[in-house]
């Protein structure tokens, strides 16, 4: 018996979309989750282009299966399709399983065919939590070389793990339903440059917010997810953590003109953000891979507020990643260790406001 993936059976996971039997999957931390009882099911994920290419390790979706809270698969989808069974028994048992794309959007892409169970077993969704947030930021989020303890080893998907990020960490603590819009590289102003000279203007996170997301992959016959328009009404955060300025240093430096742009820009942003999300409180945090642009962070929420009336926002500030007595993950990213550190210092800010304001 097949299972179609609606609201009725599952719950979401972040941004996600049906076209006809599959549901599109590109952002860090999307999928599904959902109670199941029986002896065991059977679940075809569908990958892009990537998932054909030969010795295309950096690039293959990375995929998590939990059951019950415990990760039992940790999956590469290095072919177009990718048939496993999970939750197998001898006898029929209830378990919570949650499938959830450990990569980010922008190298691969992955779909999700209806599950297949026996006829006597049930499918439902998990309840949604009482609150709801949505992450916006960077490689950080997406947990970019968590796994990988080398700072000179560059990008690979199998290295990245958004389970192990500070974003996804505050959500499991707090108990909250969790979307990531993250993108490696991407700013405000600009992406990263190892030329200062050199901006890159395509890779700006505003762009994309209003799409699904944004990826060099394609699923055969779905369209690419910055093709798709984002509904905001099937996801509403409570709060909204926004996390981007470590690319955008890259070129801004310790120039004051670029740092009052990238403030302007910032503000335009924080109006973007709240012109969909009505209702959320948003948390500007910024830190954990160097802080020179968190007083000019400051500066622009001192604008926004000055210029909306909008109070329902504030700052944070994380720690930075102890590189002397930790080290560093890929490509000079924070390791495991200093994304909970971060996560420390959010969880009880965010903890307040769920109390006390929402």
């Amino acid at each position: 018996m097949k299972i179609e993936l609606t609201d009725k059976n599952v719950k979401y996971l972040g941004r996600t979309a049906m076209f006809g039997d599959t549901l599109l999957l590109s952002l860090s931390g999307s999928g599904i989750e959902f109670e199941y009882t029986g002896k065991g099911l059977e679940i075809t994920f569908v990958g892009g282009n990537a998932a054909e290419l030969p010795d295309n390790e950096a690039n293959y979706v990375r995929i998590g299966i939990f059951e019950n809270g415990i990760r039992t698969r940790d999956l590469a989808l290095n072919k177009k399709e990718l048939r496993v069974k999970i939750a197998e028994s001898a006898i029929t048992k209830t378990s919570v399983i949650r499938i959830m794309k450990l990569s980010e959007c922008a190298m691969s892409l992955m779909g999700i065919k209806p599950l297949e169970i026996a006829d006597n077993d049930t499918v439902k969704p998990i309840p949604a939590s009482a609150a709801k947030l949505e992450f916006i930021g960077d490689s950080i989020t997406c947990g970019y070389g968590v796994d990988d303890p080398d700072p000179t080893h560059n990008f690979k998907t199998l290295t990245e793990d958004v389970t192990k990020g500070f974003a996804y960490k505050t959500a499991a603590a707090l108990n909250c339903d969790h979307s990531m819009f993250s993108i490696s590289g991407y700013g405000i102003i600009s992406g990263f440059t190892d030329n200062p000279e050199f901006r890159h203007a395509d890779q700006l996170i505003p762009t994309f917010y209003e799409s699904m997301g944004l990826s060099y992959d394609k699923l055969d016959g779905i369209p690419v997810p910055h093709a798709v328009r984002w509904d905001f009404s099937k996801y509403i955060p409570d709060i909204i953590v926004l996390n981007l300025g470590t690319n955008d240093d890259s070129f801004c430096q310790d120039d004051k003109d670029r740092q009052s742009w990238y403030a302007s820009k910032y503000t335009e942003f924080l109006k973007l953000i709240r012109k969909h999300n009505q209702k959320a409180y948003i948390v500007c945090a910024f830190g954990l891979m160097g802080d020179r642009l968190y007083p000019t962070i400051c500066d622009a929420v001192g604008i926004y507020k000055a210029e909306t009336g909008d109070t329902r926002i504030q700052t944070v500030h994380l720690p930075e990643q102890d590189f002397e007595h930790v080290g560093y993950g890929a490509d000079y990213h924070p390791l495991e260790s200093e994304h909970e550190k971060a996560a420390k210092v959010l969880i009880p800010v965010l903890s307040e406001i769920i109390e006390k304001r929402l």
